[in-house]
């Protein structure tokens, strides 16, 4: 099985992988997703790392990012 995309269990032959996406379209199967808990993951540590930033620590931050984005 290959990993599709957004983490779908996927057949690696295009014939099945076409059948398994039109079973998928009507209706007959659900799509597998390897990690599903990972996202959950990132949003907490994300937060945490938000509420244990000062507001002078992330000033920085946000200037070395627009200093990066717009150069």
């Amino acid at each position: 099985m290959t990993i599709g995309p957004n983490g779908e269990k996927r057949p690696a032959d295009p014939v099945a992988n076409a059948h398994l996406v039109a079973s998928i379209a009507v209706g007959d199967a659900e799509e597998e997703r390897v990690n599903r808990g990972q996202s959950k993951g990132g949003k907490k540590g994300a937060r945490s790392r938000a509420n244990s930033l000062t507001a002078e620590r992330r000033s920085e931050i946000a200037k070395t990012a627009a200093k990066a984005r717009w150069g």
